[in-house]
């Protein structure tokens, strides 16, 4: 039996749960997401537990009980309380501001970089070079982040770049100066 699928999920009260055969919709406070599961998997609701079985013990169903228990438990979590990632820009001159619902990097090209958000997420800035990138769908938002992230990831030699908070940035040694003779 697998250790994560086999945890059940504590749903909070302001969270409601449809299951219609392999579809499961949640909805609660921050929004409604919803998910077609594999036929391998069965999602059962006992009151305030949700539990995510398997039909069999094939292979593809040991694989797949684990990961649609996690979907699930990140939907619930999502639309009751959100997730969010930090992201930290280093960089002399590099900073970030939020215009209207927007984001715009100066990172150091001839141009500004605009990045307009998709449904359901937000963007805030604190100082001038935090970026938050904060919704309700986890995979929506970690898509975002790395977008971001790719318009100047950090770079090994002097350090500079986006870089998500707490990301340790292997940093290698430049050329030598020419020694004297």
């Amino acid at each position: 039996m697998s250790r994560i699928g086999k945890r059940p999920i504590t749903v909070p009260a302001k969270v409601q749960i449809t299951i219609d055969g392999t579809l499961v919709v949640v909805k609660g406070p921050k929004g409604e997401l919803s998910r077609d599961l594999p036929t391998n998997v069965i999602v059962s609701q006992e009151g305030e537990i949700l539990q995510v079985n398997r039909r069999d013990d094939s292979r593809t169903s040991r694989q797949l009980h684990g990961l649609c228990r996690t979907l699930v438990a990140n939907m619930v979590e999502g639309v009751s309380t959100g997730f969010q990632r930090r992201l930290e820009i280093q960089g002399v001159g590099y900073r970030a501001q939020v215009q209207g619902r927007n984001l715009i990097l100066n990172m150091g090209y001839s141009h500004q970089v605009q990045i307009a958000p998709p449904e359901g997420i937000q963007f805030a800035v604190e100082g001038t070079t935090n970026v938050i990138v904060s919704g309700y769908d986890k995979e929506i938002v970690g898509n975002t982040a790395a977008k971001i992230r790719e318009v100047r990831r950090p770079e090994p030699y002097k350090g500079k770049g986006i870089r998500y908070a707490g990301e340790v940035v292997r940093r290698k040694a430049g050329k030598t100066g020419k020694g004297k003779k």
